[in-house]
């Protein structure tokens, strides 16, 4: 797959191309293109043209000295979407890739079909939701390793080859390090998040510990398109660990936008 030249990055990405109605994947933290291999075959069957790439400084994606780092994510969401002449799209985001996902919705409505927000603390800034967030996942959640802070008990106790694979995307997916993060625009807020006009699905996880249905359900409540739904057992990876249920809500939700 071809890279994408922006200031300060090649960006990776992968289409799968043909006529139907596109639909953009957005990895979490732990993640890069290859957590979506069960997703793709899914949605392309279903008759969607799915892309994925990997967020700056996550996966294939080459930091270069063409421009300042580490750049905007909607910045370089907008210009994948017009090199590949993209003008309405569907936006699937899991956890922090969720961020920016929600981030373009609101700076550009007009490109975006619908989305979907899943497993993700959503970026929002009110002093309200932060306070919440402290106390529903204190910093002994945070500095537990990866597969048990992100993947759900039930699905690393029958599923270890699956659990492995998961740890091992997780490993490669920060290549160039620690490196700083992409920042938004504005801020997201409460305020901001009453004015969205499109079609919203919040998407949780009965087990997720980092962004758990009460965190989640309050994100929810702030945008009045928003539908709420939390899958049974899902831990953090609720695309990874129970996929043909989430992809079958994410579809029956696209569908209809």
């Amino acid at each position: 797959m071809p890279y994408l030249s922006l200031p300060g990055v090649d960006l990776w990405y992968e289409d799968t191309g043909g006529s139907g109605t596109p639909v953009i994947l957005l990895h979490a933290a732990t993640g890069t293109t290859e957590c979506w291999v069960q997703q793709v075959p899914a949605f392309t069957a279903a008759g969607y043209r799915c892309i994925s790439y990997d967020r700056r400084t996550w996966g294939r994606s080459r930091p270069t000295d063409s421009g300042p780092q580490p750049g905007f994510a909607g910045d370089d969401l907008h210009a994948l979407l017009d090199a590949l002449g993209l003008d309405r799209v569907h936006l699937v985001g899991t956890a922090a890739g969720a961020i920016p996902a929600l981030d373009y919705t609101l700076t550009h409505p007009e490109r975006v079909r619908s989305l979907v927000a899943a497993n993700t603390i959503g970026g929002v800034q009110d002093a309200e939701y932060l306070e919440l967030q402290r106390r529903i996942r204190p910093q002994q959640i945070q500095d537990l390793p990866e597969d048990l802070r992100e993947l759900g008990p039930s699905y690393r106790g029958s599923d270890s080859e699956g659990a492995a694979r998961w740890l091992e995307i997780q490993e490669g997916s920060r290549p160039y390090g620690p490196l700083p993060a992409q920042p938004l625009r504005e801020p997201i807020t409460y305020q901001r998040l009453s004015t969205i006009k499109v079609p919203v699905m919040v998407l949780s996880g009965d087990a997720d510990l980092l962004s758990p249905p009460a965190l989640m359900r309050l994100l929810s409540d702030h945008i009045p398109t928003s539908r709420f739904v939390s899958l049974p057992d899902a831990g953090h990876a609720g695309f990874w660990e129970r996929p043909h249920v989430w992809n079958g809500l994410v579809l029956e939700f696209i569908d209809r936008h």
